[in-house]
């Protein structure tokens, strides 16, 4: 551990009230926050591929239009979605909630890909709603071209504008009850039955860990959104391109919940 804190430029860091940049080589692009005050944060408004972080605002539409219990057919465009997937098949039917779940804890983007086609009538329209809703949000370097968070011209986000979603995300209690579990079971109509464990290693590993989302394609790397709790504090980090979003991560929150406070 020592080893890879100094890799990752932690053993050296200045104390939190005087750092900015306190962590250059854990990230491309990273911010880590304390109950909504900045701690660190380095190219935070740095574009770069979002990968499945994207789905954060896919969650978040979702849950903000509400009827989770409703039933959703899955399209085939949802069936056919590549990646992480459950392995949905053209007209299966689940609850927006199951596949709410499955998009969230999975990562799954079949699940995500039926719920934008059933709540924007396409994915392009969703998409649309994505961005409009980016903007109500004030994330100016943010723009989404697919629901999922597939590599793709034109997607990108940032550092601070997920931090931003994600504590929007995380403002959701439907989200984080699908977001803080070690494993999840969804099923269909028919009785299909798909149980999968969280994509987030940092669930059910570091103590506090709650959510939120993880991300990783080949144009975005590896990526992180992690929120955690303990003795009364909340620390939200997000990394991009992250350089060991596990071990690393738990350094990073280690040091946030042991800083001064901000």
């Amino acid at each position: 551990m020592v080893t890879l804190m100094m890799a990752l430029g932690l053993a050296a860091a200045a104390p939190a009230a005087a750092a900015e940049n306190a962590f250059p080589r854990a990230a491309a692009a990273y911010v880590v926050e304390r109950d909504g005050r900045i701690l660190w944060s380095g190219h935070a408004d740095k574009r770069l591929p979002p990968a499945s972080l994207a789905k954060m605002m896919t969650a978040l539409l979702v849950i903000e239009g509400g009827r989770l219990d409703e039933t959703v057919t899955v399209s085939r465009a949802a069936a056919r979605e590549t990646g992480t997937r459950l392995g949905l098949r053209e007209g299966d039917r689940l609850t927006a909630r199951d596949l709410l779940t499955a998009a969230i804890v999975r990562s799954a983007n079949d699940a995500c890909r039926a719920l934008a086609d059933a709540r924007g009538g396409s994915e392009a329209a969703f998409v649309a709603k994505m961005n409009a809703r980016a903007g109500l949000l004030g994330l100016k370097n943010t723009r989404f071209a697919n629901a999922c968070g597939h590599d793709a011209d034109g997607q990108y986000s940032t550092a601070a504008d997920l931090a931003t979603l994600a504590n929007q995300a995380a403002g959701r209690p439907e989200y984080l009850s699908a977001a803080k579990l070690e494993r999840a079971t969804v099923r269909t109509e028919a009785g299909r039955v798909f149980s999968f464990d969280n994509t987030n290693a940092l669930i059910g590993r570091y103590p506090g860990a709650i959510g939120l989302k993880t991300g990783t394609t080949p144009g975005a790397g590896t990526c992180l959104a992690a929120l955690a709790e303990k003795d009364g504090s909340r620390v939200l980090m997000v990394l991009l391109r992250a350089r060991d979003r596990w071990w690393g991560g738990d350094a990073l929150l280690d040091r946030a919940f042991a800083a001064e406070a901000p």
